[in-house]
């Protein structure tokens, strides 16, 4: 059976009923370039101005698991990490170089039969998002 997340008795104790977001950035050439070096993903879209302004994404582009990364961040230290069961994001737009992101997310729905409390998360660039998705919580620490 599932909770209305919006009414009161569905906050889950020790989750926060409004989640308080996160900003990172501007986005760094280094930013890009530590976190390919910590992946092993040197793919020339994310350090060679000149292949990625070919290839017709008008410059360099953060690969999409960094922003997956500070968005799982969130979550974990937003709820803490015993409580994850899953996450799931999709890329749905490119973030570049200055980009200020904006990460986050909201309690979608409480499921007290299954124990769960889903969150659906976004990243987003000036309002528009770049990565959405969604984790799935034990209501229960372990």
């Amino acid at each position: 059976m599932s909770a209305d997340p919006s009414t009161e008795d569905a906050v889950v104790d020790n989750f926060p009923a409004a989640p308080v977001p996160r900003t990172f950035g501007p986005v760094t050439q280094t930013d890009i370039v530590r976190f390919a070096g910590a992946g092993g993903d040197f793919n020339p879209l994310h350090h060679d101005p000149g292949f990625a302004a070919e290839a017709g994404l008008g410059g360099i582009v953060a690969m999409g698991q960094f922003q997956a990364a500070l968005l799982a961040g969130w979550v974990t230290d937003t709820f803490g990490i015993t409580r994850l069961r899953s996450f799931e994001v999709r890329f749905t737009a490119p973030v570049r170089i200055g980009d200020v992101l904006e990460i986050g997310g909201t309690i979608s729905d409480v499921d007290d039969d299954a124990g769960t409390t889903t969150l659906a998360l976004s990243v987003q660039v000036g309002g528009s998002p770049v990565v959405t998705g969604t984790a799935v919580l034990r209501n229960e620490p372990v």
